[in-house]
């Protein structure tokens, strides 16, 4: 921010601090007519008080079309660095009323897709039962650019990132492998990871390089990659499933929300001894101190529900598997042998013979 020398004095430049409202309504509205609506002003209000703020700055903070405002690089880093400290106002402001321990007003927030359709949204009517004053104003999303842009709160799998953002790892979720039973009766049950070579795949495709996600598999740091192949790529999770449902082939995905598909028998996970690997959820928010209420409440919300569901979705997919290897451990058990002390000859079963060693002739 700049400062004016005055006589010896720093002085703040005001037109900075009265901008901020401005500067953050433009960004959330994506142009200066929507965030005049919400301001109660005319675009060419918000146009002037957008100008006197970048002459404060001495930066230009967005790049204009007639129908549109974004952000410049430099006002990206701006919007980064100013917007934790407009919060602190606002909580100062609602610890002055003595409401500094209340979650109120409206949260806007960006979530992983997935994990909003599993996790989050069945959980809402409580959120709002335990929060009453408090909205949410939710959109979807699993990219990575500009994901703070115009919310308080993201939620993405994936390693952390974001120089400028505190992140809060809200869960691990185990990486598995999975198909119907038709299919794999149709085309049979891979071994191991190589037979993935001879079977049709699902791809899931990452976000943040626009290719499908390599699939990993190994233990203790032993890891490699199977080149899969498949006629299905997408990046949304849930046409993924369905198409796994269908029959299409084998996904590779997370365990969290695919326990009631375990469960039922719909799915089956295989090749569970060939990886230990697991991916993290993080929360991100921008303030390097203490977060608003509202932003506190989400994330030790969020942290609640997800931590439940993800052990219950690991738990599932271990015991579908072991329930799986069971059944056909008891398919395939030989008749029972009898022992040569006791042989009756009204038995069904016959005397153990001893087995010819591979190496003999």
């Amino acid at each position: 921010m700049r400062l004016s020398h005055n006589e010896g004095d720093m002085k703040f430049d005001d037109r900075i601090l009265s901008g901020l409202s401005v500067l953050a309504a433009v960004v959330e509205a994506g142009n200066f007519a929507r965030a005049g609506e919400s301001l109660g002003l005319t675009p060419s209000g918000v146009s002037r008080a957008v100008a006197r703020m970048e002459s404060g700055v001495g930066v230009r903070l967005f790049d204009r079309t007639p129908r549109s405002a974004t952000l410049t690089e430099e006002g990206r880093h701006f919007y980064h660095q100013v917007m934790p400290l407009l919060a602190a106002i606002e909580d100062a402001a609602s610890e002055a009323a003595g409401a500094s321990n209340k979650a109120s007003g409206r949260l806007r927030v960006s979530v992983d897709p997935w994990f909003s359709r599993i996790v989050l949204a069945p959980k809402l009517q409580l959120f709002f039962a335990r929060y009453p004053h408090l909205s949410l104003d939710l959109t979807t999303s699993n990219h990575r650019e500009e994901m703070m842009v115009g919310v308080d709160v993201a939620i993405r799998f994936g390693p952390a990132d974001g120089a400028l953002l505190i992140a809060r790892k809200v869960l691990e979720t185990r990486v598995i492998t999975c198909a119907t039973p038709s299919y794999l009766e149709r085309r049979g049950v891979p071994k191991t990871p190589q037979d993935l070579l001879a079977h049709e795949t699902i791809l899931f495709r990452d976000p943040r390089t626009s290719l499908p996600f390599a699939w990993g598999y190994g233990k203790a740091g032993d890891n490699f990659e199977v080149s899969v192949r498949g006629q299905l790529t997408t990046d949304d999770p849930s046409s993924a499933i369905e198409a796994c449902l269908a029959g299409q082939g084998v996904f590779q995905g997370l365990a969290l929300g695919l326990d009631r598909w375990l469960d039922s028998g719909e799915l089956v996970e295989i090749l569970s001894g060939a990886s230990d690997e697991v991916y993290p959820l993080y929360a991100y928010h921008p303030s390097r101190h203490l977060p608003p209420a509202k932003v506190r409440a989400f994330l030790d919300f969020v942290v609640e529900i997800a931590r439940g569901r993800s052990v219950r979705s690991d738990i599932a997919s271990k015991s579908a598997e072991s329930d799986r290897k069971s059944s056909q451990s008891k398919k395939q058990m030989p008749p029972k042998q009898c022992s040569q002390e006791a042989i009756d000859p009204r038995a069904t079963c016959k005397p153990k013979k001893k087995r010819r060693s591979m190496t003999e002739g």
